[in-house]
């Protein structure tokens, strides 16, 4: 969904927007550049043959996790409390997994589901995200950021309105980043 510079300066982000496969090719994300031509060919495909899509768009997934090591969302995250100073200039929120579970199975369930649902608590700018994590933890070395970067991200509280329409709730900032941290405690990686 982003990076998106041709998005209103002044427009929270949503639903319609698109990562721009050119820049993510220019900062070398192919992270982003598979996904996002991955969405792309399963929208064209269902068009093609006349199949409903419903996709799923979430921020930066964090909370506990069960598998025996981290993906890439969690050894970021990992790295950012061991004091690493990380660009994240594409951070535009977070999610807790357990959201995530509870989201894709309440479109699967609900067959009036259509379209793109961006999934996360709200829509902020990394800054933000640091400075709570600092307040939260303060005997971690989070770095603190000087300088914001992401003045284009249009910050909002309600950023799935979609899903919130559906009934779901999403878990609170703290909850997940401490959940998370526990669990780092609980399979010794902190």
């Amino acid at each position: 969904m982003v990076p998106n510079p041709n998005w209103p300066a002044d427009k929270v982000l949503d639903e319609d927007s698109w990562a721009d496969v050119e820049l993510l090719r220019k900062l070398e994300h192919w992270y982003g550049v598979s996904k996002t031509l991955a969405e792309k060919a399963s929208w064209d495909f269902a068009a093609e043959e006349g199949l409903q899509l419903v996709v799923l768009n979430p921020g930066l997934v964090l909370g506990p996790f069960l598998t025996p090591s981290v993906n890439a969302s969690l050894n970021w995250f990992l790295q950012l409390l061991s004091g690493k100073r990380l660009d994240m200039d594409m951070y535009m929120g977070y999610v807790d997994v357990r959201d995530v579970a509870t989201s894709l199975v309440t479109l699967y369930e609900t067959p009036s589901a259509q379209g793109r649902h961006l999934c996360m608590e709200s829509i902020e700018r990394m800054v933000d995200f640091t400075d709570k994590v600092v307040d939260l933890y303060p005997e971690f070395s989070v770095p603190r950021i000087m300088e914001d970067k992401q003045s284009w991200i249009v910050r909002a509280k309600v950023a799935s309105k979609k899903l919130i329409s559906l009934g779901i709730l999403f878990t609170p900032f703290e909850k997940t980043i401490n959940d998370t941290v526990e669990c780092f405690k609980s399979k010794g990686l902190i």
